[in-house]
């Protein structure tokens, strides 16, 4: 684990997405698809550095529905990153691993939350959560890095260990406001 020198405090606020790493590490993900995003870049160039992981760049998120699916049906753990724009691509492909009751885990960075700039992240940004939860996902949320790693330690046991279908929301306040 990334873990500070003797007598210095952990502040995950600063190194969460190494934290969080090391957990799907430790969770056996060895597969992990994303549209890229500056919530996830990070953990993107972490996954993207990694030789034992195979990375896939999606055009839209619910292709990567169907790769975690494939994923699974292969012997690999997979994870899932976009925005919340973006699961309201996935709301019909999300019924694969519902109903097929394939293991799923999908780590979802909020927008049209804390200090939105951009007025057409707010509805999605309001409507993940319940959209989520309509379609047969658990979604479990988190606000500090902290609570993130261990949620995020938990959904992979749910989803992984007991063929769950889960989301978890990363709060934007955690992700700081977005400068363009």
């Amino acid at each position: 684990m990334h873990s500070p020198g003797p007598g210095k405090a952990r502040d995950l606020a600063i190194d969460w997405p190494a934290e969080l790493y090391d957990t799907l590490k430790l969770a056996g993900v060895r597969h992990m698809s994303y549209v890229p995003d500056a919530g996830h870049s990070t953990l993107i160039k972490l996954f993207n550095a990694d030789p034992d992981v195979v990375t896939n760049v999606l055009t839209t998120e619910e292709e990567g529905v169907a790769i975690a699916a494939g994923a699974w049906l292969g012997g690999q753990r997979s994870v899932l990153l976009m925005q919340s724009s973006g699961a309201g691509n996935c709301i019909n492909m999300l019924s694969l691993p519902v109903q097929g009751r394939f293991p799923f885990l999908a780590l979802v960075t909020m927008r049209g939350e804390w200090a939105e700039f951009n007025p057409w992240q707010v509805p999605m940004g309001k409507a993940t959560q319940a959209a989520l939860e309509a379609i047969g996902l658990t979604v479990l949320r988190a606000e500090t890095g902290e609570d993130l790693v261990e949620t995020v330690a938990q959904a992979a046991t749910m989803a992984f260990e007991a063929d769950q279908q889960i989301a978890v929301l990363i709060g934007q306040r955690l992700l700081g406001k977005k400068k363009w």
